[in-house]
């Protein structure tokens, strides 16, 4: 349905905005099914995820994959966190028009003295803190969104320090609007990214499909070099796979090499045509049946 994406300064007030945000849409007419994803959703303690360059990635990489493995067109995906790298914010508009869904940035837009203060005010609360050198290296290497960017529009601007955040907050009512409204042939100002190969998410089951051709091919293989053996160059018309699979039929003998081409050939039009049409057969007797048909064809026309 949706990708929301939270973006701002440490303690700018992402967590409260994207709660508020929740609520609010909870409180519709079509109430969507909402989750929010952040690093508390993995326990990970935010001084040790922002400690470094590598266990900043490691900690995008696990948000990036909760996000891909939730999208879906029945639910709203908030992700709290940073995102205050653009090219981290781009690949997460790459997931959302992969998934077919709308896309949206909400921003907590802070002077960099508040979130200094918040983060010293956490720590009389007894809340977790950013030690002072990781929030200033946070700070410094901060990208502000900017909505002429498509991975940054549309862009919702929340002003915590001067407003608050509550969930009848202007900005959290106009982006719960741009997320729940109906959308039809006339309707210009909500749009819902469309999936395109650049773009589109390998498909979860094509490794494992491609895996079950290549082995289910090579087994095809097997028996008629089997069978070819036995015959001592006899003829080959009727070699059988089982009863739910068609018969070999093979007038003439067909050496290693010549199988192994054929096999090739067939495995590499196979995936080429899963780019623009149905995935690769995921069960081995349909890989199989694919495969007798396209020797069968093949072999005939020799």
């Amino acid at each position: 349905m949706a990708l929301v994406v939270i973006c701002g300064q440490p303690c700018s007030g992402k967590s409260t905005s994207a709660k508020c945000l929740a609520e609010a849409l909870g409180d519709t007419e079509s109430r969507p099914m909402v989750r929010i994803i952040d690093e508390a959703s993995f326990h990970l303690d935010r001084n040790q995820s922002y400690a470094n360059m590598n266990a900043e990635k490691n900690l995008r990489g696990i948000l990036r994959s909760e996000v891909d493995r939730s999208l879906s067109r029945d639910n709203i995906i908030i992700v709290d966190s940073l995102n205050s790298i653009k090219g981290y914010r781009y690949e997460l508009w790459c997931l959302a028009r992969a998934a077919g869904v709308r896309y949206c940035v909400v921003y907590c837009d802070v002077d960099e003295t508040d979130c200094r203060k918040w983060n010293e005010e956490r720590k009389e609360k007894g809340e977790p803190l950013y030690d002072d050198n990781i929030l200033e290296d946070l700070v410094r290497r901060f990208e502000k969104p900017d909505r002429r960017n498509r991975w940054d529009s549309p862009l919702f601007e929340l002003y915590p320090s001067k407003d608050g955040i509550i969930k009848s907050s202007p900005a959290i009512l106009d982006a719960v609007l741009y997320l729940t409204k109906r959308v039809d042939s006339k309707t210009k100002d909500v749009k819902i990214l469309q999936p395109t190969i650049a773009t589109q998410s390998a498909r979860s089951s094509e490794a494992n499909s491609l895996y079950e051709l290549d082995r289910a091919t090579q087994e095809v293989i097997n028996v008629i070099v089997e069978a070819q053996s036995q015959a001592l160059g006899g003829p080959m018309n009727g070699i059988s796979l089982g009863q739910e699979l068609p018969t070999i039929n093979i007038s003439r003998p067909v050496g290693l090499p010549e199988l192994r081409r054929l096999r090739r050939t067939f495995v590499k039009l196979t995936g080429q045509s899963s780019l623009s049409g149905p995935p690769p057969p995921s069960d081995a007797i349909s890989a199989k049946r694919m495969f007798v048909d396209y020797l069968n064809r093949e072999l005939a026309i020799t």
